[in-house]
């Protein structure tokens, strides 16, 4: 059996009346430093330079995000067209049935992946002198 209702409503006008100056600060608080955080993720996590293809698990292309092209990727059940333009990739043909790869869309960091064609589109940096830290390295 549920219990009596009770007589005071809840309401956004209660719930301010009853927070004390303590409560208010501590809110502000938490809200700057969420805020923070978001713009210290922005300004850490660096922007993607390059763009690695592999197909069936191998290595075929790194390319440089800065110039425009449209790359045909020969894989197991066909050709996979991807397209580098301002910064972004995505996979404009596949001939895998789906067609998930595709509707993705514009990718400016991560991982685009055909999984009938084998083929694995990696946007980030991959040369030599970038390390970038993930949850267990930091």
């Amino acid at each position: 059996m549920l219990p009596p209702a009770s007589e005071e409503k809840l309401s956004l006008k209660n719930l301010f009346s009853s927070t004390t100056t303590a409560d208010k600060i501590l809110f502000s608080v938490l809200i700057l430093l969420s805020l923070s955080g978001i713009i210290f993720m922005r300004e850490a996590l660096s922007r993607s330079e390059t763009v690695r293809i592999e197909v069936d698990g191998q290595p075929e292309y790194l390319l440089p995000l800065d110039k425009n092209r449209v790359v045909p990727v020969k894989g197991p059940k066909g050709t996979t067209c991807v397209e580098i333009k301002d910064h972004k990739v995505r996979v404009t043909e596949s001939p895998c049935h789906n067609k998930l790869c595709m509707q993705q869309g514009w990718v400016s960091n991560g991982a685009i992946v055909c999984l009938p064609n084998r083929v694995v589109v990696i946007v980030g940096n991959h040369g030599k002198h970038h390390k970038t830290a993930d949850a267990i390295t930091g």
